[in-house]
């Protein structure tokens, strides 16, 4: 793998990570609700979470990607989820500025972790990555694979970090619960809108 593989499998990952989707929508809501603190095993969970997939699935479970059945129930049980989460976060009535409306949880580490293996965008993201840059590579599958869980760990962190501190910022502008709990709405809205593309394939 030279520089020139580098180069452009760190571009694909920071404009996967970059880019909205479920994992970033719910760090933003997350920290417009939880605060950045409290949102951090949450980013944590994604940032380890995606790469041992693609690892996972990079080394032992190619036959997942190309399995139609497999694909089928994944995206129906992704959705199920989402719309789940969807729903907790449009419930929820948290103000980080009054502990006493903090009885909630945000999502923890290793529920963000697992949620990957349930997220559709994680899914396309790992399918498009491990097709592309693995076979681009002039290096053995593994050893490609695994610089890319790298590379997907190293860009991940700073931009799960962006977007909890966008919810973060909102937060100190929705001065209100009422305003909050709009935003709130707008933030299920868009994790329910995330699942078209991926229902509609």
């Amino acid at each position: 793998m030279d520089w020139t593989w580098f180069l452009s499998a760190g571009a694909f990952a920071v404009a996967m990570s970059a880019t909205p989707g479920p994992n970033n929508t719910m760090v933003v809501a997350s920290g417009a609700t939880y605060g950045f603190a409290r949102t951090v095993p949450h980013m944590l969970g994604i940032a380890a979470g995606f790469p041992v997939m693609l690892v996972v699935l990079g080394t032992a479970g190619l036959p997942l990607l190309t399995d139609p059945r497999v694909h089928a129930v994944l995206k129906w049980a992704g959705a199920a989820y989402l719309l789940w989460l969807a729903w907790k976060i449009a419930s929820s009535d948290s103000d980080p500025a009054d502990p006493a409306t903090t009885a909630s949880r945000p999502l923890g580490f290793l529920q963000a972790a697992l949620f990957q293996w349930v997220n559709p965008k994680a899914w396309i993201i790992a399918a498009g990555a491990l097709a592309t840059y693995t076979a681009q590579a002039e290096a053995a599958p593994l050893a490609a694979t695994l610089a890319l869980a790298i590379l997907f760990g190293l860009v991940a962190l700073p931009c799960l970090g962006f977007w909890t501190l966008i919810g973060v910022g909102t937060a100190r502008v929705l001065r209100t619960r009422r305003a909050l709990r709009v935003f709130n709405l707008a933030m299920a809205g868009l994790l329910v809108a995330s699942l078209v593309p991926t229902l509609r394939d």
